[in-house]
């Protein structure tokens, strides 16, 4: 009558195996290694909406300046009644693993080392879970315990610092680079100790540029900087990865063996399946802005105003010519433009990044049945976290340079000249300088080009929004301020007898020459006019909330 029943799970029963922490684990999965969704939405790729944003034609088209959308994104104005992602839940669950790993005995089912490593599994997942929250909203309540459900005081305790809150999660971060195993499960597809270090290099790169750019708080981002190039290194130096084909690592239909990948999603025809791919090749595309486009290097890595090789914006075949080839990798080789084509780009720019060519005529390749492999994190983003980290310390080589930024330029079918440093400034291989004219000036030249770097080699991924906010740079995507993103490909009419009346050029419906412009409402220009946008408002009924059970202002952030 003691025993514990056989067809029931309880604490007592399901706490007692390695087995079943791993199967815990999993859950954490569905929260953060999304990949390329399922369904009909996308998760971080094409769009990278902001978090918060509903997924749709219209308005999951990120708020950043590689897209030109027919309605730009706005930036939130109101704040909300409810949700918006102030939520606990999964720091709840990852303390919960935590402890209840903690409290299992060391025996024939868990030795100490296992428990080391499932312990630096749940500080990894909390670390993750409060990244979300720290992004989001900047000081936010630090837990690293269960709470009793009535422990009021606790639920509703004031807001912790930020530097506290990050403090807390570099302790997890560093715990887990020690304890977990490099080896567990099944490989590339479970956490284990390199995904622990690409996540620590990207979490730890954010806050650092973060505390650097907004609050000149140097001391603390160049502690955070310095954990992001070290864990960047280690993968680095591990020589567990490198870089193969470009496109392969989106379009591949089994991810297993790429030497690039670190974490991935699998999908499975019938079981998982998703819809990037039938949208990058059959629907309406919201396309790249002439801003993203004219970034993309001349193939003599000069910046294409500097370049005598660019041939110029008047036709796709001009564009393509004599680039970066990741342009091409990433982009079709021919217009698609509104009442040509049904799958035409608001811009005329269509991206073709994420799909399998070899599949793009058969079922599979059609609406939410896509069955390619998502990366979910991979090696040339490690390479560009160590780079700006490295710039960012004011201390970067032409040796780090030739350990990140040049081998991706020197992947199989890129093969850019390198980067080079000159003294202080930017050159190109053989001592080249040069500083590109279209420079922020407030960058210095180094940065700006692994910058470059960054939004070329990571675009569409979901990156830009976040980068730009960390780097204090939303201006970017004012379309007053910067009319280059609201505007796509230079055509005539005259060339094109199919055009739709829809399409624009020059903001001037009488135009028959000129650059596209997607957006021509003057009600849908985006303004950056207030810097309270780079952290989200909390909602209301949480300030109630605080107020009524704790007695605690939940303080409302900066200017909303």
């Amino acid at each position: 009558m003691e025993k514990p029943p056989l067809d029931e799970l309880s604490d007592d029963t399901f706490w007692t195996s390695e087995t079943n922490v791993r199967t815990f684990a999993y859950d954490f999965y569905s929260a953060y290694f999304i990949g390329y969704n399922s369904g009909v939405t996308w998760g971080r790729y094409m769009w990278g909406q902001p978090i918060g944003v509903t997924p749709g034609i219209e308005n999951a088209t990120s708020l950043n300046d590689d897209y030109a959308p027919y309605t730009p994104t706005e930036f939130t104005r109101i704040v909300p009644a409810s949700g918006f992602g102030w939520s606990f839940t999964n720091v709840r669950k990852a303390n919960l693993f935590i402890k209840k790993v903690e409290d299992m005995p060391v025996g024939e089912t868990m030795s100490e080392e296992a428990k080391q490593h499932w312990i630096g599994v749940g500080r990894f997942f909390r670390a993750m879970a409060y990244h979300y929250l720290v992004n989001r909203f900047g000081d936010v309540p630090w837990y690293d315990a269960v709470l009793d459900e009535n422990d009021a005081v606790q639920l509703y305790k004031p807001r912790d610092s930020r530097v506290f809150v990050m403090d807390k999660m570099l302790e997890d971060l560093k715990f887990a680079a020690e304890n977990v195993r490099l080896t567990d499960g099944t490989a590339k597809q479970s956490v284990n100790k390199d995904v622990v270090l690409a996540y620590m290099s990207r979490i730890m790169l954010y806050e650092g540029t973060w505390q650097k750019y907004h609050f000149a708080n140097n001391s603390k981002a160049n502690e955070y900087l310095e954990a992001a190039k070290w864990s960047s290194n280690e993968l680095i130096a591990s020589g567990r990865y490198s870089l193969g084909d470009y496109r392969a690592v989106f379009t591949s239909l089994d991810l297993s063996t790429n030497p690039e990948v670190i974490l991935f999603r699998q999908y499975v025809s019938g079981i998982l399946t998703h819809s990037v791919m039938s949208w990058n090749n059959r629907e309406l595309q919201t396309g790249a802005s002439k801003d993203l486009i004219d970034s993309y290097l001349a193939d003599d890595g000069l910046p294409i105003h500097l370049s005598s090789q660019y041939q110029g914006d008047h036709g796709m075949a001009n564009v393509l010519a004599n680039r970066d080839p990741r342009m091409s990798e990433t982009f079709v080789p021919e217009l698609r433009l509104l009442g040509e084509v049904g799958n035409s780009s608001s811009s005329g720019y269509s991206s073709h990044k994420f799909l399998n060519e070899s599949l793009k005529d058969a079922l599979e390749a059609t609406s939410s049945l896509n069955q390619t492999d998502a990366p979910v994190i991979r090696f040339g983003e490690v390479l560009l976290n160590y780079a700006e980290a490295c710039a960012e310390l004011d201390n970067i080589t032409n040796d780090d340079l030739n350990k990140s930024i040049n081998k991706l330029r020197k992947r199989p079918g890129v093969n850019l000249p390198d980067l080079e440093l000159v003294g202080s400034q930017s050159a190109v291989e053989g001592g080249q300088v040069f500083d590109d004219p279209e420079r922020d000036p407030t960058v210095s030249p180094i940065i700006w080009e692994i910058r470059r770097e960054r939004r070329v080699e990571l675009v569409f991924e979901g990156f830009r929004w976040d980068d730009l906010r960390r780097w204090k740079k939303a201006e970017y995507v004012d379309t007053e301020t910067n009319p280059d993103i609201n505007r796509g490909a230079y055509i005539k009419k005259s060339e094109h007898p199919n055009l739709s009346d829809g399409v624009i050029l020059e903001m001037d419906k009488n135009v028959t020459e000129g650059y596209i412009t997607p957006s021509v409402s003057a009600a849908s220009a985006r303004r950056f006019t207030d810097p309270k946008v780079y952290l989200y408002p909390l909602p209301q009924d949480q300030i109630v909330l605080y107020k009524e059970q704790g007695g605690v202002d939940l303080a409302q952030n900066p200017g909303w």
